[in-house]
């Protein structure tokens, strides 16, 4: 078993990505995450998730693992599908953050949310190799729509946060996953709409889950649009005051303690549903 930092963005992908390091036994020990520059909610990157990156350090607290996090300085220089180490790349802002984690923390593993993104998943296994870490990827190439159901059987709360795909708008923003999947459904069918996100259709931010020991409370935020193309419009919405709801027993537990916690009340829940049905 591996000392793993997780590769968050507060998204649904790195969340439950945590979620199954922890569901193979390994330890999860630190978080890592790249920003964008002050002032910079939509970054122009193709690896990094910029919108609602100030919530971040909520879900640090939240699951009670230290967070590191650095400012993306560099940008897609080097855009080919492999990587090789190029000045002035984004991607040498994963090495150095990831390169002082080490430094300070034993780990052995990284860990991130690809799921079909060939070019994301490239660079972060060449950044792993540099440094001597394995890279872990437990979605990989996962069916998209089965994922997506999994994650919210898992009882991940997934709040839209960003779009920018024909067939969402401003009104799907702020809006829970599990309330949109026969949209996303739709469109898949129509317009070969990603239903996990994975073409940038859409991004997300996980306000609660079973590893949380705290809810996310998003208390005021507001809705940005950032382009306004007529048959995809790029809509955000910007976090203004965000707070932290106590979960009594499970802020007390670790990682561990708090899946196998919601796991007996998952099989307690059907357990008690099929009794109620017989009955």
């Amino acid at each position: 078993m591996h000392k793993v930092v997780a590769l968050v963005s507060g998204g649904k992908d790195s969340t439950y990505t945590i979620h199954q390091c922890v569901s193979a036994g390994h330890d999860v020990v630190a978080l890592a995450h790249l920003k964008p520059p002050p002032n910079k909610e939509e970054l122009d990157s193709y690896m990094y998730q910029s919108v609602g990156s100030n919530v971040v350090e909520y879900v640090s607290r939240a699951l009670g693992v230290k967070l590191y996090e650095r400012e993306i300085s560099g940008t897609p220089v080097a855009q080919e599908l492999g990587y090789k180490r190029t000045e002035n790349d984004e991607v040498e802002d994963l090495y150095e953050l990831l390169s002082e984690i080490k430094k300070e923390t034993e780990i052995t593993a990284v860990c991130s949310g690809a799921i079909f993104s060939t070019y994301q998943k490239n660079r972060v296994e060449e950044v792993c190799a540099r440094l001597g870490l394995v890279s872990i990827a437990p979605l990989w190439e996962r069916e998209q729509e089965t994922l997506l159901q999994e994650m919210i059987d898992t009882q991940l709360q997934i709040r839209i946060i960003k779009v920018a795909s024909i067939g969402l708008g401003k009104s799907h923003v702020g809006q829970q996953a599990s309330e949109l999947i026969p949209h996303f459904s739709s469109i898949n069918k129509k317009f070969g709409f990603n239903v996990c996100g994975e073409g940038g259709e859409y991004e997300s931010l996980v306000t609660d889950c079973p590893l949380f020991g705290y809810t996310i409370q998003i208390d005021s935020s507001e809705k940005v649009c950032h382009s306004h193309d007529d048959m995809a419009p790029v809509w955000y919405e910007k976090f203004e005051n965000v707070s932290l709801v106590e979960k009594p027993v499970l802020e007390k537990m670790n990682l561990r303690e708090r899946l196998i916690e919601a796991t007996i009340a998952h099989v307690e829940g059907k357990i008690a549903y099929h009794k109620a049905n017989v009955e």
